[in-house]
């Protein structure tokens, strides 16, 4: 079968690579397409490792259909060969072919394209973990969701709108205006024009803070916005574009309990990520039906094309989920 290699130098090739084995308890998928994130593009650079077990190539989402399982995933999961499904991966989705653990196995949400089920997992778990697991956020709750142009954005704001958060996201310029508007957003702040921590000061003389923070973005303005937020707010770190170091006020992060969470979903155990497969198609997929947005595609390209792919985030000109065209 083929796959995306990581060449010595860091470029990308679509290469020949061993069949991959199945175990009693996966399927074996057909990948048709392969969602990009952030973290393939740490991966590639040497700064994001998979997990044990998991192929060497890339890819965390990915859509297609089974063409086998194995004895203990026929007996445990509802799928069968033939059904088309998306999946949450620790790694190997831009490939021919992926190993999944059944109880990763998602189903094609009523509607979606398979390049926007593709789109759906890595992103709904990842927003949906911070969110409603680490953030505990409630209906009522103001959300700031850094980096609204993001393809996580474009799941994580129509998400948390389904489940009645007020929603404050950022953008870096005037171009991504437009589309992060569609996605329902109550605030946009454009970190260009308005210094975020004077933006979260301003909410909070309003009567309006935050009360839940993804941030991918971190560096110095992070420990600036803390002392603007709701008394027991929740400020989940997830990655940090911006750089790793801040300054924070000790005395303010006590005195107002605000709890600063370091998160990320690869990491987790594969019981934990069943578990939050199972909740997100139990309480996520009713939402979808009832209206909730689908993932915002920005562009499909074939997976020859991985390369440019991931210049497209590496430059920040998506708005929404890039996609690879595998089968």
């Amino acid at each position: 079968m083929k796959a995306v290699i990581i060449n010595g130098d860091k470029s990308l090739s679509w290469s020949d690579v061993p069949d991959i084995s199945v175990s009693p308890d996966e399927a074996l998928v057909r990948v048709e397409y392969a969602g990009i994130n952030r973290a393939d593009l740490m991966q590639r650079s040497g700064g994001y490792p998979p997990p044990p077990g998991a192929p060497e190539w890339m890819g965390l989402e990915i859509s297609g259909t089974i063409e086998k399982l194995g004895d203990e995933a026929k007996e445990k999961c509802a799928f069968r060969e033939g059904d088309r499904v998306c999946s949450l991966l620790g790694g190997g989705g831009y490939a021919e072919y992926a190993a999944v653990r059944y109880d990763m196995l998602m189903p094609i949400p009523d509607g979606f394209s398979m390049a926007e089920a593709a789109a759906f997992p890595e992103a709904v778990c990842t927003a949906y973990l911070n969110l409603f697991v680490e953030g505990q956020a409630k209906e009522g709750e103001t959300f700031l969701m850094q980096a609204g142009g993001s393809g996580l954005a474009s799941v994580a704001i129509p998400l948390a709108k389904a489940f009645g958060l007020r929603v404050i996201t950022t953008i870096r310029g005037e171009s991504k205006l437009d589309k992060v508007k569609r996605l329902g957003a109550d605030v946009i702040i454009d970190t260009r024009k308005e210094d975020l921590a004077d933006a979260l000061k301003a909410e909070l003389e309003r009567g309006t803070p935050v009360d839940v923070t993804v941030d991918c973005v971190g560096g110095e303005g992070m420990g600036r916005c803390l002392p603007y937020l709701a008394k027991g707010a929740r400020w989940i770190m997830i990655a940090a574009l911006s750089g790793t170091e801040t300054e924070i006020d000790l005395r303010n992060i006590y005195v107002r309990n605000i709890r600063i969470i370091g998160s990320t979903l690869r990491s987790r155990a594969p019981g934990f990520k069943a578990a939050l497969v199972s909740e997100i198609i139990s309480k996520v997929y009713p939402k979808l039906s009832q209206g909730m947005d689908r993932p915002v595609i920005y562009k499909i390209l074939p997976v020859t094309e991985a390369e440019a792919a991931h210049a497209i985030l590496e430059n920040n000109e998506n708005t929404g989920k890039v996609v690879l065209k595998i089968g």
